[in-house]
């Protein structure tokens, strides 16, 4: 049985438990040093989207059917990218688990009406894709695409494998490898993203952020227990990444993440993303975490090694054939 296969056969095995059994009463178990236990690989794959089809105007909560069209609707969109250009990820790569509270008709739950807050006048838009490049300046914020292929730095981030374009922080379900593992210690929490395989260090401790004039891709994490929520601030992002979706820059951004572990299968994760740069108010996402009975396995990021050589190249050959037409 394939990786993928498991998953699947895991996920749907605990789909019921999950949506009947979140009860208040329920107590996570302890590591040893009395912490509640979220040690292990958590799935967070949804095929809710981020925010709310205006379909659903103020409605919260979508209908089992809605969601199966929903989800159908992913189905074939994934399914088109192969018939576009040479071919992509059809839907055998594709996680799209959609459990207990993914009823909900956005992930997205302030503002309440499932939407982004208005953006601040001036804010940079980059909208990369898989299709031709975009029209920009560096720095190139997107994940994926780019505004040309001169160097390295006119390309996506998660194209030059260093940052996934689904592991933030914070964590947003995409088309695959929607896994992190989470590990313990008594004064530290370690949380490595399938994605770009980038391992997060989170001191316990009460120690200060690092100085401001230090900034980071991910961002400078401390954490501490709210009750049996791990909530994780972070701060000090570079400028070199977007505050959230395609808008503006993370340079101002403060998250804040809180990992709730509400049955033996599922962690609640909720994110909230302050910045007054980009956004006139926050942003408030849930996306349920779901318990993988796998391991997680490296990610070997192939773009940011030869694919890179290989764009970069390419471009280069066609300038050449372009040149000798010229002539």
């Amino acid at each position: 049985m394939n990786t993928k296969m498991k998953l699947l056969l895991t996920l749907a095995a605990t789909a019921a438990f999950s949506a009947v059994h979140a009860a208040d009463d329920y107590q996570a178990p302890r590591t040893e040093w009395g912490q509640p236990d979220l040690e292990g690989v958590w799935n967070f794959a949804s095929t809710v989207p981020m925010t709310r089809p205006r379909q659903f105007g103020d409605r919260e909560y979508m209908t089992e059917e809605e969601a199966a069209a929903i989800a159908a609707m992913s189905e074939a969109g994934y399914e088109a990218l192969n018939n576009d250009g040479v071919g992509g990820y059809n839907t055998f790569w594709v996680e799209s688990a959609g459990l207990g509270e993914n009823l909900r008709t956005s992930l997205i739950t302030y503002p309440t009406n499932g939407q982004l807050p208005p953006m601040v006048e001036g804010t940079d838009i980059q909208i990369g894709g898989l299709g031709p490049d975009f029209k920009g300046q560096r720095p190139v914020r997107t994940p994926v695409g780019g505004i040309g292929k001169d160097g390295p730095e006119d390309r996506g981030i998660s194209e030059r494998c260093i940052v996934g374009f689904n592991s933030g922080p914070p964590f947003t379900p995409s088309m695959y490898n929607n896994n992190i593992q989470i590990i313990q210690n008594q004064d530290h929490v370690v949380i490595i993203t399938e994605m770009i395989h980038d391992a997060r260090i989170v001191p316990m401790d009460n120690r200060p952020h690092v100085d401001d004039a230090i900034r980071l891709w991910t961002g400078d994490s401390r954490g501490y227990w709210e009750g049996d929520t791990l909530v994780v601030e972070t701060r000090n992002f570079n400028d070199l990444t977007q505050s959230f979706s395609v808008f503006g820059s993370a340079k101002d951004k403060l998250l804040t993440e809180k990992f709730t572990r509400v049955n033996p299968y599922t962690v609640n994760y909720e994110f909230t993303v302050d910045d007054p740069a980009t956004f006139k108010d926050k942003i408030v996402a849930r996306v349920p975490m779901s318990k993988v009975d796998g391991l997680m396995y490296e990610y070997a990021c192939h773009e940011g090694n030869y694919g890179m050589t290989n764009i970069l190249r390419g471009e280069r050959i066609a300038e050449e054939r372009t040149a000798e037409t010229a002539r």
